[in-house]
């Protein structure tokens, strides 16, 4: 799910899961920069792994990537993908490695080609998008004007948070923050009415954490300890890094934990986000004045920069009364010391080498296992991606996403969609109430394929080669700018959440669209020359995850036209949560490491979808073959060639820090447990590989999860 807070940093919105391949952004928040509250934004995927075969044009499996010393009904996964993985271990500067990354790579390279052109071009027009991209990508591959400046570029913002004298300054100054991307104290920003889906209204949620989420504060299992222990050096050595002496800077780094813990413990749970009927309030702005009595706030929707606001959505209200009473009761010293390290800790990425690194060691070397920090070039990719990517991802579609592809891919969801439809006609445990409407729903799903037909403007957004930091900031302004700007407004639904290059997709329920950028659509992903099995099995089983969204836990609670509404009866959406259980309660099962368990209830929309994304894929595969039996290839049925596509979609060697962090603070599962979780609930698997009643890869029936 899409959503900010911290994230207005990256320029972008940001997608609920670290990015993997892309954690170490160049002016990013990083890791833990994660939003705390439900967004019907969309459900990313963003640990969608990509299959990428050796034998990338011909129609069969690469059968070293297979481990035939494992049985397919003992470990799946392994058994499809155990070859992949002893051959290709996990680059120093990844927290985890799997095609899809290969694939990122690939991506990241065509739009490097681009930048490098880009930024040697000394006649692009001033203000076209070919002048912005260059200019931003050459400022932040200039090493050596960004060590001069060092700190220098938040100096005048540094002596603002000096110059606070009283709570009205102290409020002002976290508006201003807020404008330039600074994760202040909580989230500000626009979103859909949930009740009223043609409609922009403006939204505040919990934030102002520095770590993951709430729980890394509130834990108090060993690990969690040390991970608070190495957060507090880090915070200190920032400050050490700012100037302040070495008591001073300790000091500082237990006031800013002491207000964090405040506002974490005041936090929802990302288990109670998940839920949308949690985090609906919307009130007037004179109510909201009356549950925050020390927060002027006519005065800071004007300093952010909002529109006029008369009501808005206040997502969790217990947290933004303990916000205003933590305001009105906290020395005015200490929030200046939190105002100052949420200043530097948005920034590091576009400072100097000794800010970089020491941001690097704590939130990629600690908290995610990484190695060693990703080249400049990539960095800076990466960075041009986020503040500009649809200025920059109209070169990369150009070069990478003909027409044809587009039609192709589109023609493929649609696939999936008939075949959702034609099991939902005959699905036993819904009445024909309910039926009607979940296909009208389904009906009602906008397509979204490769990119917008509307490229976003980026006019207002000035960029020049000055000191990469000021690009940087201006490029959190211009999102803040843009994001806020559509408060009062019909909502765009031409609008997209991620860049074309991306390797991704999504779903959003308030929009009910299921989206999929360019940058997933790619060979040997998707082929049209492949093997039709593997195909189906890979891009098939995401196309399916996408749309089996519309249908999980949290987008069923959504009507067809995107308002949150029940329409449900009472006995279908009785039985629905009670096959949703099921499926929390197996991934509650998988372990991964000793007394860590997967998070199933946190994970029962993701787990939902790719148990339904691959039952759609499958029949979606069957009605290709058109009552003819698929032949036999590299030695496997149809069915066999498309059960172990699907797991090799999920190949992910993933670091034992990285893998804690996912299963403590993220919607998605470990890959191995998405591979063989929904295929132990499927009799066709079960069928295809002569897998007896008593293996492992079988549920028992009475414990078989079944939903489409």
């Amino acid at each position: 799910m899409v959503r900010r807070a911290l994230l207005i940093a990256l320029a972008v919105s940001f997608a609920l899961l670290p990015s993997r391949a892309n954690a170490q952004a160049s002016d990013s928040v990083r890791t833990p920069a994660r939003s705390a509250t439900f967004a019907p934004a969309g459900c990313a995927d963003l640990l969608l792994p990509l299959r990428l075969a050796a034998n990338t044009l011909g129609p069969g499996l690469d059968l070293s990537d297979l481990d035939r010393s494992v049985s397919p009904c003992a470990d799946f996964y392994l058994f499809a993908s155990g070859g992949w993985i002893k051959r290709n271990p996990i680059p120093a500067a990844y927290p985890s490695w799997g095609p899809s990354e290969e694939l990122e790579q690939s991506n990241k390279e065509i739009l490097h080609q681009v930048l490098e052109q880009a930024s040697k071009d000394k006649n692009a027009a001033l203000g076209s998008n070919w002048q912005k991209i260059g200019d931003f990508y050459a400022s932040c591959m200039n090493e050596s004007a960004i060590e001069a400046a060092g700190v220098k570029p938040l100096d005048s913002e540094l002596e603002r948070i000096a110059d606070i004298k009283d709570t009205a300054a102290l409020e002002s100054e976290i508006a201003r923050l807020q404008r330039q991307g600074v994760n202040a104290l909580f989230d500000f920003n626009s979103g859909q009415d949930y009740k009223n889906s043609t409609q922009v209204i403006a939204e505040i949620n919990q934030g102002g954490l520095g770590l993951p989420d709430r729980d890394y504060y509130t834990r108090q299992d060993a690990k969690s300890r040390q991970l608070r222990a190495a957060y507090l050096q880090h915070v200190e050595n920032m400050f050490n890094l700012l100037g302040d002496k070495d008591a001073t800077a300790a000091a500082e780094a237990k006031t800013v934990m002491e207000i964090e813990a405040t506002l974490a413990k005041a936090s929802m749970t990302d288990v109670e986000l998940r839920d949308p009927d949690n985090v609906y309030h919307k009130m007037k702005v004179g109510q909201l004045e009356q549950i925050t009595p020390h927060f002027r706030w006519a005065d800071y929707f004007s300093e952010v920069g909002s529109p006029s606001v008369s009501s808005l959505n206040v997502s969790q209200p217990d947290f933004i009364k303990a916000a205003d009473s933590a305001l009105a009761s906290l020395p005015l010293a200490d929030w200046k010391v939190y105002l100052r390290w949420h200043l530097l800790h948005t920034a590091a990425p576009s400072l100097s080498s000794q800010f970089v690194n020491e941001d690097f060691n704590f939130y990629h070397r600690t908290l995610t296992g990484t190695k060693e920090i990703l080249p400049r070039w990539r960095r800076c990719v990466d960075a041009t991606d986020r503040n500009l990517g649809e200025a920059l991802g109209q070169y990369y579609v150009k070069r990478a996403f003909p027409p044809a592809a587009k039609a192709k891919a589109t023609q493929m969801v649609e696939n999936i969609i008939a075949a959702l439809r034609d099991d939902l006609q005959t699905i036993d445990w819904m009445a024909p109430a309910t039926r009607q409407k979940a296909i009208a729903k389904l009906n009602a799903i906008m397509i979204k394929v490769g990119y917008p037909n509307h490229w976003r403007d980026y006019s207002a957004f000035k960029v020049a080669r000055a000191p990469y930091a000021e690009n940087a900031m201006r490029g959190r302004e211009f999102a803040v700018a843009y994001d806020l700007g559509k408060i009062g407004k019909p909502v765009n639904r031409g609008e997209w959440d991620m860049t074309p290059p991306t390797v991704n997709a999504y779903y959003n329920p308030s929009l009910n669209e299921i989206v999929f950028p360019a940058g997933i659509l790619q060979p040997p992903f998707y082929d049209s020359n492949r093997d039709d099995a593997l195909n189906y099995g890979e891009i098939g089983a995401a196309i399916g995850h996408e749309m089996t969204h519309g249908f999980d836990d949290e987008g069923a609670k959504f009507d067809a036209q995107g308002n949150l509404k029940n329409w449900w009866t009472p006995e279908d959406l009785k039985n629905f949560e009670a096959r949703g259980e099921c499926i929390a309660k197996q991934f509650d099962e998988f372990e991964v490491e000793p007394g860590l368990h997967e998070n199933g209830k946190l994970e029962e929309g993701e787990s939902i979808a790719d148990l339904g994304g691959l039952v759609m894929a499958y029949a979606a595969y069957h009605k290709s073959l058109a009552g003819k039996t698929a032949p036999m290839v590299d030695g496997f049925t149809g069915d066999q060639r498309f059960f172990i596509a699907y797991a090799q979609s999920w190949i992910d060697e993933i670091r034992p820090e990285f893998a804690r962090l996912m299963a403590n603070s993220n919607e998605h599962p470990l890959g191995q447990f998405r591979a063989n979780g929904p295929l132990a609930n499927m009799p066709e698997f079960q069928k295809a590989f002569a897998c007896g009643a008593d293996s492992a890869m079988v549920r028992p029936e009475p414990k078989r999860c079944r939903i489409w």
